[in-house]
């Protein structure tokens, strides 16, 4: 199993290429963060099965032409779970991440003040519990959890975030910060549906809010953009960028220095779409 690295000109991409490896062996959610001193970052993880994987990264200082060796985070730390860690104001380095085990799924961060040396882990954040929470049902897939969180900071130190969350739940959560990510408030559900699938979100730089997901309580199509012009509170505005059946997922949501608004997401498992908009289209 490997990930691959594809560079985009601004007008086509380039042939991917293998750039972490390890035989045998699957690799998971790599993730890309460029921090303040410029260095790239590749976050993965390397194990036989979710519970059992370990997160490893990768530095570049060329912009992703070349990267160091692996390097393995110590046990406890998983780096982050699908979306991007974030610089805040302070320069401490937020890194979204999540646990699951059996029939019990919960959402953390991990925080670094010197740059990525060293991690502090907080949370956990669970899922918000039905009235009758002691009814555990039988199988696997009917517990509630919130995972794969996307975080933003909205004023110095005031951070949000977004959760996927399971069937039982069916609502993307919401958790809130107002110590830089040491303490977060129980998870609440929002209005948005969730089929259990993977969300993205990132904070634009005029304030707007931009929600990657399925807003559907079952299967995976549409994938939509929504727009948020209060923090989070509401998400009044809808794109639907993918409608036609199929499943289309994982969406991952940045914007570039230049303002534009870059969605990838996988197009049936087969393929990876890229989609760019000027942040007035959404």
């Amino acid at each position: 199993m490997a990930v691959y690295l594809a560079r985009f000109s601004g007008q086509a991409w380039g042939s991917p290429r293998n750039i972490a490896a390890q035989e045998g062996i699957p690799l998971w959610n790599p993730v890309l963060f460029r921090a303040a001193d410029g260095v790239l970052w590749l976050f993965y993880k390397v194990g036989p099965t979710i519970p059992a994987w370990t997160g490893c990264f990768l530095r570049s200082r060329d912009d992703g032409r070349s990267w160091s060796a692996p390097a393995a985070l110590p046990a406890g730390l998983l780096g982050p779970a699908k979306n991007k860690p974030i610089t805040l104001h302070n320069g401490d380095i937020l890194s979204p991440t999540s646990a699951e085990t059996w029939r019990s799924w919960s959402a953390w961060v991990e925080l670094s003040r010197d740059g990525g040396l060293s991690w502090t882990r907080c949370g956990p954040i669970t899922a918000p519990q039905a009235a009758d929470s002691a009814a555990l049902a039988p199988l696997p897939n009917e517990f509630r959890g919130v995972i794969q969180p996307a975080v933003w900071e909205s004023l110095p130190g005031r951070l949000r975030m977004v959760l996927r969350a399971t069937r039982p739940v069916g609502w993307i959560c919401m958790s809130d910060s107002e110590d830089g990510g040491r303490t977060w408030s129980a998870a609440r559900a929002t209005v948005v549906p969730n089929p259990n699938s993977g969300i993205d979100a990132v904070r634009l730089a005029n304030g707007r809010v931009v929600l990657a997901c399925n807003p559907v309580h079952a299967g995976r199509s549409p994938l939509s953009l929504l727009v948020s012009n209060d923090n989070g509170e509401t998400w009044p505005e809808r794109l639907d960028i993918e409608d036609s059946p199929g499943e289309y997922s994982y969406p991952s949501v940045i914007q570039s220095k230049d303002s534009l608004v870059h969605l990838v997401y996988t197009c049936r498992r087969e393929t990876i779409r890229h989609v760019v908009l000027a942040d007035w289209q959404v």
